[in-house]
């Protein structure tokens, strides 16, 4: 059985909250979670900052936002402040490849940097 590492349990939450329905429509508990640095490659293959994500997500997101399956997540701690998530997503049958850095703040594990890449089975 693998040990049990608080920190990778923390960001792992924190991943999947991120994730969430609720969490995605709400400005103030998105952007909780995004380090003041974060930065991301989408899937589209647009780079952005903690602003321009929040607002695409705030714009982009109502109560018909299609369900976020989530596969695979694993994680390790690179650093006593720095955790390394990746995971599988699914959505309207697009799938990504995902990779995300966070970092412990005074205020808890935010994310620092996201990374996604589309793919298929084929």
């Amino acid at each position: 059985m693998a040990e049990r590492v608080p920190a990778v349990e923390a960001a792992i939450e924190n991943e999947l909250r991120l994730l969430d329905p609720e969490v995605r429509v709400s400005p103030e508990l998105f952007g909780a979670l995004l380090h003041p640095e974060f930065t991301e490659f989408g899937a589209s293959g647009t780079r952005w900052d903690r602003a321009s994500i929040v607002r695409v997500l705030m714009a982009a997101k109502g109560p018909d936002a299609a369900p976020v399956t989530v596969s695979g997540m694993r994680g390790v701690q690179l650093a006593d402040d720095l955790v390394h998530l990746t995971f599988d997503t699914e959505s309207n049958g697009r799938r990504v490849h995902r990779s995300s850095l966070w970092r412990r703040t005074e205020s808890g594990w935010r994310s620092w940097f996201h990374q996604g890449t589309p793919f298929s089975e084929e």
